[in-house]
């Protein structure tokens, strides 16, 4: 009667075959050091990168094309949503041990050491330790970046709402108007009373509001030191130097 093959059984005695069992507790603890060895060496690698290079070499017939981006695509969605694309030695967070099973996992399947990378996140996580929704990316040259992992949560639906005023200058301009505006419609009555409908005097309190408006804006804007995302998405700076 044939019996059952236990594969785990197979496996030990294969191994006994090839290392002695006095060696085996040594073998064991020498793959731990050498996985340790590998983790280190891609933290390191991301917390000081770019070390060595800003370009990486990729088996063409591996990449994944989804995970394809230029540098003008990480671009609008950075300054849409107010995030910071930067080099990872200014990221204060920390990684999951996913992270680095994708990079080892990565540099296997295409023969390479990864350097250079980059990271998309709100501008707190390069300041502060928190993990809302970064991607981790390697650069490919010509402008083109490998999004290696992504973790963390999703962004917020109303993220790209809450700052589109101060997406660019000529966004700023619009909200001025319009908050000018709305403030004209719900005060001109209090103001002027039967003469609410004068085209001039309404005129008048619209350039007050305007003047209003960008004066507090121009104060906040001061005190706090920020930038439009435009400008800011690429800057290690948390304000204006």
């Amino acid at each position: 009667m044939l019996t059952p093959v236990d594969v785990q059984k197979l496996l030990i005695k294969e191994r006994a075959r090839i290392i002695d069992s006095k060696e085996i507790i040594g073998w064991v603890y020498s793959v731990f050091d050498d996985i340790d060895h590998q983790d280190n060496s891609i933290l390191e690698r991301l917390s000081n990168s770019p070390i060595e290079r800003e370009v990486n070499n990729f088996n063409i017939k591996k990449v994944d094309t989804d995970a394809i981006f230029h540098i003008s695509h990480i671009e609008k969605i950075c300054v849409n949503y107010r995030l910071r694309f930067l080099d990872t030695k200014y990221f204060k967070s920390s990684y999951p041990m996913e992270v680095v099973q994708k990079i080892k996992s990565i540099e296997k399947e295409h023969q390479t050491v990864l350097d250079g990378f980059k990271i998309i996140a709100p501008s707190k996580l390069f300041t502060l330790d928190k993990a809302d929704d970064p991607l981790l990316f390697a650069p490919m040259g010509n402008g083109y970046y490998y999004l290696i992992y992504k973790w963390g949560t999703d962004l917020h639906p109303l993220r790209r709402i809450k700052y589109w005023a101060i997406k660019n200058v000529e966004n700023l301009g619009l909200t001025v108007c319009f908050l000018s505006f709305l403030l004209t419609v719900l005060t001109k009555d209090i103001f002027y009373g039967d003469s609410a409908n004068n085209f001039g005097y309404v005129f008048m309190l619209f350039l007050f509001y305007v003047k209003g408006v960008l004066g507090f804006i121009f104060f906040y804007g001061a005190a706090s030191g920020k930038n439009f995302s435009q400008y800011a998405w690429q800057s290690q700076y948390d304000k204006i130097s």
